[in-house]
C-alpha cells in the first residue's frame, strides 16, 4: 500500500469535502458531521458533476448538477438513479488523513 498524507482532518470542512488531484484523476475526500472520512471518485456517474462541490448529509453526498445522491461508503447512487462511483481506502492516523494511492491506480485501470 502506498499511503498519501492529505493533511490534518481539520483541513477538510465538517460536512464538506476537498478535491485531491492524482495522476489517475480527481478524488473527493469527505468529512461527515461525526468526523468519518470517505474518498470517492469526484465525477458523478450521471453527467460527471463535481461531487466535491456537493451537499454532504449524513453519509451521503448530493451531486450539485442534477441531485443524484451517492452513498459515501459504497459509492452507489441512491433511489431511482442507477449508477456507482469508485470508492477508495482512507484512514486517519494521528489526526491526519491518509489515502491509499495503490488502490486508486488499480480502480482506474479496471
Amino acid at each position: 500500500m502506498t499511503w498519501l498524507d492529505l493533511g490534518p482532518v481539520d483541513a477538510i470542512p465538517e460536512r464538506g469535502a476537498r478535491k485531491v488531484k492524482t495522476a489517475e484523476g480527481c478524488i473527493a475526500v469527505f468529512r461527515t458531521e461525526g468526523d468519518a472520512i470517505f474518498a470517492i471518485a469526484n465525477a458523478c456517474a450521471h453527467k460527471r458533476g463535481p461531487l466535491s462541490e456537493g451537499i454532504v448529509h449524513g453519509r451521503k453526498v448530493t451531486c450539485p448538477l442534477h441531485n443524484w445522491v451517492y452513498d459515501l461508503e459504497t459509492g452507489e447512487a441512491q433511489g431511482a438513479d442507477d449508477g456507482r462511483v469508485a470508492t477508495y481506502p482512507v484512514r486517519v492516523e494521528d489526526g491526519r488523513v491518509l489515502l491509499d494511492l495503490g488502490q486508486v491506480a488499480r480502480a482506474e485501470v479496471a
